[in-house]
């Protein structure tokens, strides 16, 4: 594979940020214009604290460079980086909740090589180990068709209002495991 998948720490936060912002930038033209995806980078995506306190974030480290990140919550937040204000950090119940695949972003030279698969198996792993029956998410338009070779069907639409009247379009997916 030529990387290690391990779990994140807080010292990769600076990493993480960067690896955000390039995987956005250089993964998302195709279907998110510059205002939206700038917008997203500013205002939802990015390094949620909570996912690494768990020990539920995961990077893909290649010689000491992050070219993948992408975590699994117990935690009923479903989408948001540490500066999206509306999050639900409260605990999710896993006898009737689905645990939330969360913040999987890939470097632009490493997309299509695995490496984001490689987190979503250790996170899926995890999630059922902890006794979660089923997996949701909410897709970014890009992320789409990797989810649904992986098994997950989408269940809804959901626009995201930012400010300066920027919209995001995302898609609501799940997987029974």
């Amino acid at each position: 594979m030529g990387f290690e998948v391990r779990k994140a720490t807080f010292e990769d936060r600076e990493a993480i940020t960067q690896l955000i912002a390039e995987s956005a930038r250089g993964l998302s033209r195709e279907h998110y214009d510059d205002a939206q995806i700038e917008g997203a980078i500013a205002r939802v995506f990015g390094v949620d604290s909570s996912l690494i306190e768990d020990n539920t974030y995961f990077v893909a480290d290649q010689a000491g460079t992050l070219i993948g990140c992408g975590g699994w919550s117990r935690r009923k937040t479903l989408y948001g980086g540490d500066q999206f204000s509306t999050r639900d950090t409260g605990m999710l119940d896993s006898a009737t909740d689905p645990a939330k695949i969360r913040a999987f972003f890939v470097h632009p030279q490493h997309a299509r090589k695995g490496v984001a698969r490689a987190i979503l198996s250790h996170c899926e792993q995890e999630a059922k180990a902890h006794g979660f029956a089923a997996l949701e998410l909410m897709a970014t338009l890009p992320g789409i068709k990797f989810y649904e070779a992986n098994g997950y069907s989408p269940t809804g639409d959901f626009d995201l209002q930012l400010p300066d009247g920027v919209e995001l379009q995302f898609v609501l997916m799940r997987k029974e495991l």
